[in-house]
């Protein structure tokens, strides 16, 4: 089939490579450009860079409100577009414009965690599973019919990393899957069960020692690697990358033993951190060159 591919991320990347092996990709859009590194030189996303290397012809427009992108979109006459992690709203022209619609991979099991940040909410909170969402865009917000999904649990070591790498390898199968047999009834979302996963707030990543160990745990976990949950050794800004819940007591934030820090219930031990200005480092590393009795 004719196919645009919509993404920027890294998250769209394998999805993007499975349907160009099996299809003719006759556009990609993503998002343009964007200042990086010391320089602040422009940077192309992952998606431009992927779809560069395999020769696909790229779009970056800012927006696709204009009646000229609208149009150039429509003229490049696709059965369908395959929408993953693309940053910018649709306007109903776009949606309407291929002749199967819009299809969007999404990291959830819908209605559960509509919104920008589902595989971060869904380790914060404790579900026991996850997974993709093939769906036919409409105009709401993740609202569409589902026309495919596929599930994954989330093991207690699982962190949002782990989660964004397994779920991309399983999207790129789903759809692959799913273009090879359309057109597939779609069905609607049930009306009880929506969640929304909002935009994550930095303010969030700051560790309240005082929670249950299970959640900050989870906290850890769910924000790693971005933006890291974080808290202070002394002075210095810690961020926490791995962890687990292990029996112990103490008052918050003291320093049990090793990397195991007390909490209002229980205690997390840590297995990788990140210091101000390093690289990540599994905790044994960093403890080598960090004196810890209190984290605030």
């Amino acid at each position: 089939m004719r196919v645009i591919f919509m993404g920027t991320p890294e998250f769209s990347v394998p999805a993007l490579r499975a349907i160009a092996a099996r299809h003719e990709v006759v556009a990609v859009y993503s998002q343009p450009p964007r200042a990086a590194g010391r320089g602040q030189k422009p940077r192309p996303s992952p998606v431009q860079a992927a779809a560069e290397a395999l020769g696909l012809a790229v779009r970056t427009p800012a927006r696709l409100k204009s009646p000229e992108d609208q149009a150039d979109f429509a003229a490049l006459g696709a059965d369908v577009a395959v929408v993953v992690a693309y940053g910018l709203i649709l306007p109903q022209p776009v949606l309407d414009a291929p002749r199967l619609g819009c299809l969007n991979i999404h990291a959830s099991i819908l209605p559960r965690w509509r919104g920008a940040a589902p595989i971060h909410r869904a380790v914060m909170v404790g579900d026991a599973e996850t997974g993709v969402a093939i769906m036919q865009m409409e105009a709401g917000l993740d609202t569409g019919p589902v026309l495919a999904e596929a599930r994954t649990p989330i093991g207690a070591g699982d962190t949002t990393a782990d989660l964004h790498d397994r779920l991309a390898e399983m999207g790129a199968g789903l759809i692959v899957d799913v273009l090879d047999r359309l057109p597939l009834p779609a069905v609607p979302q049930p009306a009880e069960g929506v969640t929304y996963a909002a935009k994550i707030d930095k303010a969030e990543a700051r560790i309240d020692w005082s929670r249950p160990a299970a959640e900050v745990d989870r906290l850890i976990r769910g924000l790693s690697p971005f933006p890291g949950a974080w808290c202070l050794a002394g002075d210095e800004r810690l961020k926490l990358l791995r962890s687990r819940v292990v029996p112990g007591e103490g008052a918050p934030g003291a320093v049990l033993d090793g990397f195991t820090i007390a909490c209002g219930q229980g205690a997390v031990e840590i297995i990788e951190a990140q210091r101000e200005g390093k690289r990540p480092m599994p905790a044994a590393e960093v403890l080598r060159g960090l004196t810890l009795t209190r984290l605030s």
